[in-house]
């Protein structure tokens, strides 16, 4: 019996990791606004750090740490979320996300490698290294807002 039920459960261990990512979400407009808040949650954490490299707010080493940690853990949530019809409604994102998933995941790699410098930037507490990794996952960012969102 407790073969079957070993059996069964790795089964449907197999199953849920292979199901598409986007099955997780009960509804589309559910994925949307998972993606939304957790792009928003990482804009907020990277914000910070880019306040601090641009001298619009005071350096502070350990919320520079905690906030590129965060925005670089959250950075890696969204992409889930644009599965198949989750491209209507409360959306700004552009069609072309579902006819060049390739360039669109190339982008979102690039940016959570660009993320993961930013928080070995911060780990250094050197401001000149950070400002120089908010420059790249800024320019990340922008590449993928100018192509693929509204």
């Amino acid at each position: 019996m407790k073969t079957i039920a070993r059996t069964l459960m790795i089964t449907a261990a197999a199953l849920l990791v292979s199901a598409p990512s986007w099955a997780q979400f009960a509804k589309p407009e559910d994925a949307v606004k998972y993606r939304k808040n957790a792009l928003f949650v990482m804009q907020q954490n990277f914000g910070r750090v880019a306040a601090m490299a641009a001298g619009k707010a005071p350096f502070d080493a350990k919320v520079a740490l905690e906030s590129a940690t965060n925005a670089e853990f959250v950075g890696k949530l969204p992409w889930a979320a644009f599965g198949e019809g989750t491209d209507k409604g409360d959306t700004k994102a552009k069609p072309e996300i579902w006819t060049d998933k390739a360039k669109f995941n190339e982008y979102a790699e690039k940016m959570q490698a660009e993320m993961v410098k930013l928080t070995v930037a911060a780990k250094s507490g050197n401001l000149d290294s950070i400002k120089v990794a908010t420059g790249a996952v800024g320019g990340t960012c922008k590449s993928c807002h100018d192509a693929f969102r509204q």
